[in-house]
């Protein structure tokens, strides 16, 4: 069986295509400036990388491009090879605690959650309703990213603000990067041989989140009501004074919105370092002494650490610290600043096996007291997998 694995944003669209005999990924690319001037797309199938740019309207005129594509590359030969479709959301609230098969009802689920993600949502629905359109035939799932967390307990989710805020407004921590950390509590299971552990999965990429795992399960996670709170991120605040906020807007004549754009966009390691929200370059500045560029890499490795020290506490130990993500996977100076800091619970890592980008590998010494890992995530997969579980068990 073939299926799709589809990430819609307001103006792009990213697929893999997999083959679920082996989960190999037959091509895969990403459509972008959908509805904007200059749109292009890349596809990349059999060690070969397409690129053209393109106009594209509209979401339904990108899943056009993208199904004749396929079909012209002769990655399929028709689109009855396609068994299923699976969407990323990334908002599903309380109401969906598992992967769903999309329906009306369904959609309009998502839609009516549009104050809860509202750069996501609404792209997301874009993406499905384009599909819907151009397959009508061909059975589709939504995975949210919001399911995983839903096993926290209240006293990890409800915030101490007037109850009548969740009661009458939703107002709670969701979670969200769930299907990676999802993947990361699987592939512990698969390396530990049992699914009782304690893990404190760190998804640190551009975006990062924090999310303690007992058993498989979520207890715990870094981001909250929104992806703003946690940990510092690319440019994002993470967690602030909420009194901030009036305060700036004060000073700058600013409304709400424009200040929250500013800890969305312009925050982080972009807002502290004043030149990057890339780790890399800020690695890079420190290299050269560069004291905004050492400020902001200290300060993500401390957020970091707060998470994983408060998790340990709540967990009541650790089996496994495992990084992924963009600057878990590949950042090797900002996973061994972090484990230094670590080094009172016991965390040691080899500076050798540290040394690796993108690969699954344990970097902890056989004497270190936590195991600690680098696992590199596949979003994509989980999607695949899970559209194809519930098609077969319709």
């Amino acid at each position: 069986m073939k299926i799709l694995s589809i990430n819609c944003g307001s103006s792009s669209l990213k697929f893999s295509l997999f083959d679920m005999k082996d989960e190999s990924v037959i091509a895969s690319g990403v459509f972008e400036r959908i509805g904007i001037e200059g749109g292009a797309y890349k596809i990349k199938y059999n060690g070969e990388k397409i690129t053209q740019e393109i106009e594209m309207p509209s979401h339904t005129d990108a899943v056009s491009v993208l199904l004749e594509k396929l079909i012209d590359l002769e990655i399929i030969k028709s689109l009855d090879e396609i068994d299923g479709v699976g969407h990323r959301i990334v908002q599903g609230k309380d109401e969906f605690l598992e992967s769903t098969y999309i329906t009306e009802e369904v959609v309009q689920k998502i839609e009516d959650f549009k104050d809860f993600a509202p750069l996501h949502n609404p792209a997301h629905v874009l993406g499905i309703r384009a599909f819907m359109k151009v397959l009508p035939n061909v059975p589709m799932v939504a995975v949210f990213d919001t399911s995983f967390h839903q096993t926290m307990d209240k006293e990890a989710y409800l915030y101490p603000v007037p109850y009548k805020w969740y009661k009458e407004y939703g107002v709670r921590k969701y979670g969200f990067h769930g299907t990676s950390h999802r993947y990361i509590a699987n592939a512990v299971k698969e390396i530990l041989g049992g699914d009782q552990f304690k893990l404190i999965s760190c998804h640190i990429g551009n975006g990062g989140s924090i999310t303690a795992i007992k058993d498989g399960k979520c207890v715990d996670t870094s981001m909250g009501f929104t992806p703003l709170a946690g940990i510092m991120m690319g440019s994002r605040s993470g967690d602030i004074d909420p009194s901030i906020i009036p305060y700036v807007m004060e000073k700058e004549g600013k409304n709400v919105g424009e200040v929250i754009d500013d800890l969305n966009k312009s925050s982080g390691l972009l807002g502290l370092s004043e030149f990057s929200s890339d780790m890399r370059d800020i690695i890079s500045k420190c290299d050269e002494g560069d004291e905004k560029a050492l400020i902001a890499r200290n300060k993500y490795a401390r957020r970091v650490v707060d998470y994983i020290a408060q998790y340990y506490v709540l967990l009541g130990g650790a089996d496994v610290i495992a990084f992924t993500a963009g600057v878990g996977e590949n950042s090797i100076p900002m996973r061994r600043l972090i484990c230094e800091k670590l080094a009172c619970l016991g965390v040691k890592i080899d500076l050798d096996k540290n040394n690796v980008m993108g690969e699954r590998v344990k970097i902890s010494t056989d004497d270190s007291k936590i195991e600690v890992w680098v696992i590199p995530t596949d979003e994509e997969v989980m999607i695949a997998r899970d559209t194809l579980n519930i098609i077969k068990n319709r």
